[in-house]
C-alpha cells in the first residue's frame, strides 16, 4: 500500500517546523521546489497494492535516492544525514524535523527493486528536465564511475590460490617439484 506523507497543515508544537529553520535560498530547498514530484506520485502508485501497511511515502524514497546520487553517499550514509540534516528532510517533503529514520536503509533497495530501469530511468529523466534551461547542448555526459558493475572482489581463498599457482610457476622455472593446493575452498 503506498504510503502518504503527513498532515502538513496542522503544527505540532512537540516538533520544531522545518520550513521556520531551513534558508529558503539553499540548493535543497530550491531543487525541491523545481522538482515536479506529482510526476513520480503518478507513475509509482501502480506499482503499489491497495491493501496491506502502508509503505514508505514515494516522495521521501526518490528524495532519498536523488540525495544518495547529488552527495554520493551510501544507503546508510544517506539515512544518517537525513536524520541530522534538516535540508535533506525537506528535500523529502517532511513538514516537521524528525528524529528517526524514514525507513530501514535496506528498504532502499527494495524501492529499486519495485521501480526497475524504467523507474530509474524516469527519476534521472526528472532531474535533467529541472536543469535543462542550463544545459547548452544536446549531449550529456553521465558519469557512470557509480554504476554497479559486474565484478568479483578478491577473497581470501581466491588470493591464496593464485599465491600458490605463482610459486608453482616459480618452482617450474627453478626445475622444483610441483606443489599442489589441497584443502583451498
Amino acid at each position: 500500500m503506498k504510503g502518504n506523507l503527513p498532515n502538513q497543515g496542522q503544527k505540532n508544537i512537540f516538533r520544531p517546523v522545518i520550513q521556520e529553520i531551513v534558508n529558503p535560498n539553499h540548493e535543497l530547498v530550491i531543487l525541491s521546489h523545481r522538482i515536479n514530484w506529482d510526476t513520480f506520485e503518478r507513475s509509482f502508485t501502480k506499482l503499489y497494492s491497495h491493501t496491506g501497511q502502508p509503505g514508505i511515502p514515494i516522495r521521501t524514497m526518490v528524495g532519498l535516492l536523488l540525495l544518495k546520487r547529488i552527495y554520493n553517499l551510501g544507503d546508510e550514509t544517506v539515512m544518517a544525514q537525513w536524520l541530522q540534516n534538516p535540508y535533506f528532510q525537506y528535500f523529502c517533503g517532511e513538514a516537521e524535523f524528525q528524529w528517526e529514520y524514514p525507513c530501514d536503509p535496506s528498504d532502499l533497495v527494495h524501492f529499486r527493486k519495485r521501480i526497475g530501469e524504467d523507474g530509474a530511468e524516469k527519476i534521472f529523466q526528472v532531474s535533467v528536465e529541472t536543469r535543462k534551461d542550463e544545459i547548452k547542448t544536446k549531449d550529456i555526459l553521465v558519469d557512470t564511475t557509480a554504476q554497479e558493475k559486474n565484478i568479483t572482489y578478491p577473497t581470501d581463498a581466491k588470493l591464496l590460490l593464485k599465491v600458490i599457482q605463482l610459486c608453482n610457476n616459480i618452482a617450474k622455472q627453478e626445475k622444483l617439484p610441483n606443489v599442489r593446493a589441497t584443502n583451498v575452498r
